[in-house]
């Protein structure tokens, strides 16, 4: 990973239940899973913005894809669900029955120092909406020009 704005990166903004983000960033969730589904593989080495959905509703860090494992169901499940991987029951029940699936394992954390809310990203971006699952977040996205660059310019790697 080399300078903290590297062009080269992929972004992703991923929605994230906030007690899975907040496990994810305390470093005791090894795996998020995704079903996959009309949206683009995620690629190893990208970095994943975390939205925290539910009742934080805030950007409020990143991580890195250090390797994602597109599999089925089943296959993913019997990787990420081993002992310490923080990853419980209730994944399984989101990602079985799906005809693929994703396991993203989390590389180095980023926690920003001060996480957005949606109702400041509001102010920046009227009308704007989290992803459903996530989205790619390219140059020239006004999430990515207004907040992102901004927010990883002061950060704390975990």
């Amino acid at each position: 990973m080399g300078a903290v704005l590297d062009e080269d990166e992929i972004l992703y903004l991923m929605s994230i239940r906030p007690q899975y983000a907040r496990a994810i960033m305390a470093g005791r969730k090894k795996y998020e899973l995704r079903r996959i589904h009309g949206v683009p593989p995620i690629e190893e080495g990208s970095i994943i913005i975390v939205y925290a959905s539910g009742n934080v509703k805030s950007i409020i860090g990143e991580f890195q894809a250090k390797r994602v494992i597109q599999a089925t169901p089943e296959k993913i499940w019997s990787i990420a669900s081993k002992p310490g991987s923080g990853v419980g029951e209730d994944a399984w029940q989101y990602i079985r029955g799906a005809k693929r699936a994703i396991a993203i394992e989390v590389g180095f954390r980023r926690l920003y120092e001060r996480p957005v809310t949606l109702e400041e990203i509001r102010r920046i971006i009227p009308g704007w909406n989290p992803p459903f699952s996530y989205t790619i977040l390219e140059p020239g996205n006004p999430v990515y020009e207004l907040l992102i660059k901004r927010l990883r310019r002061r950060q704390h790697q975990l």
